[in-house]
């Protein structure tokens, strides 16, 4: 019997064999489907890069070139004269300092924001998905609506504020606001994030003994990387590209990088410059692109690690 039912099982595995492999054909790689699929990414990709095309080879061409008219052509003579004077002689006003001055007002603002506001609001995240306390829910609930109040209800408020402290003006008092207006959206962010992390782990580490700001520092800061990047690059780029903040909460001696640009760019001196506007606005928008080139990668996986779940 034994002998008969290893013939019958060989004699299935000779049928299975001849028949060939069982499941789904392979799709095709030029498929009627991968075709359609990847030509609509390669449009849209290319409608989103022709702008920047457009401002780098303008910014490389000098302005009787510029003037011949055709701002798709690559520049015959390459100069970087535009981006010389866009960093450092660019005038808005009185002032010819292109900008530079702007570019280290922004570091000088955007640095503390982020990391003041970032660690305000990981602690707070924490504390709401592990810590929970009387009127926790109220408080959560406080958050989530002042992520969604439109800023300009509270700039003429904060003003008065600002300048009855005596900080109306300077790169502190926008540190300040950034970091206030930030950290609604962070703590529901880092709350999210923490609330879907194990259970057991924090429990783990009150059984042995671990505290408020021991399970923060040693357990929950080490294992939260994705989310750290995320609320990284989302500040950087908020911040640093913020326009209104800028102009309604400095003067001109502290006005950031955006605010320059828009002097520059809209200036009615002189001969209007396409070349080193272009090239101001690139240097301008530099800084949240390497942030994103580097840190895309993390960026993806702290929102699919539970940044964006209830």
């Amino acid at each position: 019997m034994a002998d008969v039912a290893s013939l019958s099982t060989s004699a299935q595995a000779l049928r299975r064999h001849a028949t060939g492999p069982s499941g789904p054909k392979p799709r095709h790689a030029l498929s009627r489907r991968n075709i359609f699929l990847y030509g609509t990414l390669i449009v849209v990709a290319l409608y989103y890069l022709l702008p920047l095309y457009v401002m780098i080879v303008t910014s490389l061409k000098g302005m009787p070139e510029i003037r011949l008219g055709n701002i798709f052509s690559p520049p015959m003579e390459i100069t970087f004269e535009p981006w010389v004077k866009a960093w450092a002689s660019a005038c808005t006003g009185l002032n010819c300092d292109g900008l530079s001055r702007g570019f280290w007002n922004s570091v000088r603002i955007t640095v503390p924001s982020v990391l003041l506001s970032i660690a305000i609001a990981s602690v707070n995240g924490y504390a709401l998905a592990n810590w929970r306390f009387k009127g926790a829910d109220t408080f959560f609930i406080i958050l989530i609506v002042g992520a969604f109040i439109p800023y300009q209800v509270m700039i003429y408020p904060i003003v008065i504020i600002l300048r009855e402290i005596g900080i109306y003006g300077t790169l502190t008092g926008l540190v300040i606001v950034h970091s206030i207006f930030g950290m609604p959206i962070l703590t529901l962010l880092f709350r999210n994030y923490f609330t879907s992390m194990p259970e057991e782990l924090f429990r783990a580490a009150r059984v042995d003994g671990a505290g408020f700001w021991g399970i923060y520092l040693r357990i929950m800061l080490p294992m939260s990387l994705p989310i750290f990047v995320v609320a990284i690059i989302l500040q950087v780029t908020g911040i640093w590209n913020d326009f209104l903040f800028g102009v309604v909460y400095t003067r001109p001696d502290t006005y950031p990088m955006t605010v320059q640009l828009n002097n520059i760019v809209n200036s009615v001196q002189g001969v209007k410059e396409y070349n080193v506007n272009m090239a101001a606005t690139i240097l301008t928008g530099l800084v949240p692109l390497i942030v994103y080139f580097i840190s895309g990668k993390l960026f993806v996986r702290g929102i699919a690690a539970g940044a964006v779940k209830g």
